[in-house]
């Protein structure tokens, strides 16, 4: 399989001006524990961590100084720690480095990056712009999607690619969701993951699911969302 047959699309972001505390606000809304910064033209500019917001001033949380920590701290580290601490925009605390793939990468090499960088998830790009991602929840979805007696590496079919794609299609062209909504297909069986704001969402989305040609059954994995919407972020 390839990031594209699993990642996310339809990635819930914030803007690179986005308010610190809306932000902790869509986290929490959404149950997310990273949300990808973008700028206006679509370009992945940073990621926003549940690290980045838990040394804050606001919450008393901010780390304190000590006296050995003059001997290795340079002026650059204490001006990107208070800046962490005391900023109010996204692009003031987000991660800028950020550790991305592509939708042609192997999930293997997806799995691996994961382990090197100590992370839980990893941005999709084509070219400089956001096309999803790929967490570790993602990779458990594919490993419940795959036969269990397809002990081989193949990886996903061509017809199982092109029913994911039908489904994500289908789901986008007709507005059915405004949140993040995975699609993993194996075998034929498609798995719905993600988050829904009612049960007719819910049905409305399996329905495009089954009357994609190809598909023999449906897994339903959708959430319900909480009331409370966060939006203008």
């Amino acid at each position: 399989m390839r990031a594209a047959d699993v990642m996310t699309t339809g990635v819930v972001t914030v803007s690179p001006d986005a308010n610190i505390r809306d932000v902790a606000g869509v986290m929490l809304e959404r149950r997310i524990s990273a949300v990808p910064v973008v700028d206006a033209a679509g370009k992945l500019a940073g990621i926003i961590s549940e690290g980045d917001l838990i040394h804050r001033h606001e919450a008393d949380t901010e780390r304190k100084g000590h006296w050995w920590h003059a001997l290795t701290e340079t002026v650059q580290d204490a001006a990107r720690v208070y800046t962490r601490a005391h900023g109010r925009r996204a692009r003031d605390v987000m991660t800028a480095d950020v550790v991305t793939v592509t939708e042609e990468t192997p999930l293997a090499d997806v799995a691996a990056l994961l382990d090197k960088h100590r992370i839980k998830r990893v941005p999709v790009v084509k070219g400089d712009k956001l096309v999803g991602v790929v967490s570790r929840s993602n990779l458990l979805q594919a490993l419940l999607a795959a036969a269990p007696e397809d002990d081989t590496a193949a990886g996903i079919s061509v017809d199982d690619t092109a029913i994911r794609a039908a489904i994500m299609n289908e789901i986008a062209a007709n507005d059915l969701s405004e949140t993040e909504i995975n699609v993993v297909v194996s075998d034929g069986v498609a798995s719905l993951w993600g988050a829904v704001e009612s049960d007719l969402q819910r049905r409305a989305i399996n329905v495009a699911a089954e009357n994609a040609k190809g598909v023999k059954a449906v897994e339903d994995h959708l959430g319900l969302l909480p009331n409370n919407r966060w939006r203008g972020v």
